[in-house]
Protein backbone atom coordinates (compact mmCIF):
# COMPACT_ATOMS: atom_id res chain seq x y z
CA UNK A 1 0.00 0.00 0.00
CA UNK A 2 1.29 3.56 -0.70
CA UNK A 3 2.31 5.38 2.31
CA UNK A 4 3.72 8.56 3.24
CA UNK A 5 7.25 9.61 4.90
CA UNK A 6 5.87 9.78 8.24
CA UNK A 7 4.20 5.91 7.98
CA UNK A 8 7.83 4.67 7.95
CA UNK A 9 8.90 7.03 10.86
CA UNK A 10 12.80 6.18 11.23
CA UNK A 11 12.91 3.25 9.42
CA UNK A 12 15.83 2.77 6.80
CA UNK A 13 13.90 2.38 2.97
CA UNK A 14 15.31 0.32 0.42
CA UNK A 15 15.31 2.03 -3.09
CA UNK A 16 13.50 -0.68 -5.26
CA UNK A 17 12.61 0.27 -8.53
CA UNK A 18 12.53 4.19 -10.39
CA UNK A 19 9.29 4.41 -13.06
CA UNK A 20 10.67 6.60 -16.30
CA UNK A 21 7.25 7.28 -17.13
CA UNK A 22 3.81 7.27 -15.18
CA UNK A 23 2.04 4.14 -16.68
CA UNK A 24 4.67 2.06 -15.21
CA UNK A 25 4.36 3.80 -11.95
CA UNK A 26 1.01 3.19 -11.55
CA UNK A 27 1.25 -0.59 -12.88
CA UNK A 28 3.99 -1.06 -10.08
CA UNK A 29 1.85 0.63 -7.55
CA UNK A 30 -0.90 -2.11 -8.29
CA UNK A 31 1.32 -4.77 -8.14
CA UNK A 32 3.00 -3.80 -4.91
CA UNK A 33 -0.64 -2.78 -3.47
CA UNK A 34 -2.20 -6.28 -4.57
CA UNK A 35 0.90 -7.81 -2.94
CA UNK A 36 0.15 -5.90 0.65
CA UNK A 37 3.63 -4.24 0.41
CA UNK A 38 4.28 -0.70 2.29
CA UNK A 39 5.79 1.45 -0.39
CA UNK A 40 7.05 5.09 0.00
CA UNK A 41 7.02 6.83 -4.00
CA UNK A 42 8.48 10.30 -4.47
CA UNK A 43 9.26 11.69 -7.72
CA UNK A 44 13.53 12.71 -7.82
CA UNK A 45 15.95 13.34 -10.58
CA UNK A 46 17.98 11.00 -12.43
CA UNK A 47 20.05 10.86 -15.41
CA UNK A 48 19.25 9.36 -18.98
CA UNK A 49 20.57 8.71 -21.87
CA UNK A 50 23.94 7.22 -23.50
CA UNK A 51 24.89 9.72 -26.31
CA UNK A 52 23.19 12.74 -24.92
CA UNK A 53 22.87 12.55 -21.30
CA UNK A 54 20.12 14.19 -19.70
CA UNK A 55 18.14 14.71 -16.01
CA UNK A 56 14.93 13.55 -16.36
CA UNK A 57 11.88 13.24 -13.54
CA UNK A 58 11.23 9.67 -12.31
CA UNK A 59 9.14 8.04 -9.47
CA UNK A 60 10.93 6.88 -7.20
CA UNK A 61 10.21 3.70 -5.51
CA UNK A 62 10.93 2.72 -1.79
CA UNK A 63 10.03 -0.08 0.70
CA UNK A 64 11.08 -1.11 3.88
CA UNK A 65 14.04 -3.35 4.35
CA UNK A 66 11.85 -5.77 5.96
CA UNK A 67 9.51 -5.90 2.91
CA UNK A 68 12.46 -5.89 0.39
CA UNK A 69 11.99 -9.55 0.20
CA UNK A 70 8.41 -9.79 -0.76
CA UNK A 71 8.61 -6.47 -2.85
CA UNK A 72 11.72 -7.98 -5.30
CA UNK A 73 9.33 -11.39 -5.70
CA UNK A 74 6.68 -9.47 -6.41
CA UNK A 75 8.10 -7.42 -8.66
CA UNK A 76 10.05 -9.81 -10.32
CA UNK A 77 7.14 -12.23 -11.43
CA UNK A 78 5.62 -9.36 -12.45
CA UNK A 79 8.20 -9.02 -15.15
CA UNK A 80 10.08 -6.20 -13.38
CA UNK A 81 13.82 -5.71 -12.32
CA UNK A 82 14.06 -4.46 -9.14
CA UNK A 83 17.02 -1.95 -8.57
CA UNK A 84 20.48 -2.82 -7.27
CA UNK A 85 22.97 -1.18 -6.57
Amino acid sequence: MRRDAEFFQEEELELVYIARHLSEAQALERVLSEQAVDYLVEADEYTGGVIFRRVRVGAFFYVARRDLERAHAAMTRSGYRPYQL
